[in-house]
């Protein structure tokens, strides 16, 4: 019987522009389940990409994934935007303990 391990992906808000992304605090999620980690970004402009990054606890932030408007997959990693690009979803397919970090919604 396998067992499992509930993990916690800690979320935090980041901004580089005069956009205002909003994103939960924290999420919690079971080891090999899909997580989808949601960002809103309602004062987006037409031409700014969103980018996700990932910030695992004593190491510095690293690149996932980005996109403009249409749906992206990089690796096993996914970021999903509406259509109207006010909010965004990266999903992380099968989640580890490994997965636990701060991740950031970025414009």
């Amino acid at each position: 019987m396998r067992s499992l391990t509930k993990i916690t992906i800690l979320l935090t808000l980041g901004i580089m522009s005069d956009a205002d992304p909003t994103q939960p605090n924290a999420m919690e999620g079971t080891e090999g389940e899909p997580v989808h980690l949601p960002c809103n970004h309602s004062t987006i402009s037409g031409n700014q990409y969103i980018y996700w990054y990932r910030q695992i606890p004593n190491q510095s932030p690293e690149y996932m994934i980005h996109g403009l408007k249409d749906n992206v997959t990089e690796g096993i990693t996914s970021l999903i935007i509406t259509r109207a690009r006010k909010s965004s979803t990266l999903i992380l397919p099968r989640v580890t303990l490994g997965d636990a970090a701060v991740y950031y919604c970025l414009l």
